[in-house]
């Protein structure tokens, strides 16, 4: 799906217009692949534009940096305002948000610790991940050739840009045999997840879903899938999955901030329950929708973005002021 432009992006403490947003070709990111970042969606709900769990992904964004040994330039709620900021003034009622830590243009050598850590937060309309139908009827999957990358050469728990190389291979690999998606393995041959989805399979009414031991991204939409399901009494297990319980599940989805909640209805081939949706699906997707669309807001998980700009903290307002004036 091609970028929409908007106006602006944030990079390292002002606004920029989306066409000049640039860094070098010699910064090590370009490299090395020495970049974090986060995924974040921002909804229409009827109480007004509202960001889903910002803390959270900020948090987690916070301690994929501090895994390869870096320090965040801001901290979190400056960067809470920045991602509202961005919303308001790119005109935006519903996006996806993108904060990217990145190490800069400094030194060309692997060793990272001289390049200076950059942050951008850019924004832009970005409609359902899988396709215009695979929420509602879901998708079909087949099982990578490709492992999922093991915890002990590369923090897999770390939402790193180098380790979507490997997501890389598994998405191509998809699509190149007619799937929406592929589904990895682990180093053991166990479910691990897709190439940028956590998955659940639901057995006999119990919710199964791969450990973080399974190498897999401890994602903020699977903690609200699993809060969500042990709210109606479903028994949620995070245990290891052999690749065998895929093809007999009665039900299972992915979930994930773009592709959300999404049903697969075959893996390789292999149809799942009726190949529609299950019940536990469904529920799971209603109560996601009453959050992020009615605004039903039980647990504090929606950041409210105002039409007008929102407060600047401290070491970002002269920036901004600074930068409104050439952009005037």
């Amino acid at each position: 799906m091609p970028l929409k432009p908007v106006r602006y992006i944030w990079m390292n403490g002002r606004f920029v217009r989306w066409e000049q947003a640039r860094i070098h070709v010699l910064s090590h990111v370009v490299h090395y692949g020495s970049s974090w970042f986060e995924g974040i969606r921002a909804y229409a709900t009827r109480r007004g534009t509202a960001i889903f769990r910002l803390h959270d992904h900020l948090r987690r964004l916070e301690r994929s940096v501090r895994m390869y040994h870096a320090e965040m330039p801001y901290n979190e709620e400056e960067l809470v305002q920045v991602c509202k900021e961005v919303v308001v003034r790119n005109g935006l009622q519903e996006c996806y948000i993108r904060p990217i830590v990145y190490r800069g243009y400094g030194d060309l050598g692997v060793y990272p610790l001289n390049c200076p850590v950059e942050v951008a937060v850019a924004a832009w309309e970005w409609g359902a991940y899988l396709g215009a139908e695979a929420v509602q009827h879901g998708v079909d999957v087949g099982v990578s050739s490709w492992q999922r990358i093991a915890s002990n050469t590369m923090p897999a728990m770390a939402k790193a840009g180098g380790n979507y190389m490997n997501s890389q291979l598994v998405r191509i690999e998809a699509a190149r045999h007619g799937y929406a998606e592929g589904i990895s393995l682990d180093i053991l041959g166990m479910v691990s997840e897709g190439s940028g989805e956590n998955i659940f399979l639901v057995i006999d009414g119990v919710l199964y879903t791969p450990p973080l031991s399974a190498s897999i991204l401890p994602g903020v939409t699977r903690h609200t899938v699993i809060t969500f399901a042990r709210e109606e009494g479903i028994p949620v297990v995070e245990t290891v999955l052999p690749r065998g319980l895929l093809y007999t599940a009665d039900e299972i989805f992915f979930t994930g901030t773009a592709a959300e909640i999404t049903p697969v209805r075959s893996v390789d081939g292999v149809r799942i329950g009726s190949g529609k949706p299950g019940p536990l699906t469904r529920l799971m997707q209603e109560r996601f929708y009453r959050i992020v669309r009615e605004g039903e807001d039980p647990y504090g998980w929606l950041t409210f973005v105002t039409r007008r700009a929102s407060a600047r903290l401290g070491k970002l307002t002269m920036r901004e002021s600074l930068t409104d004036a050439r952009l005037q």
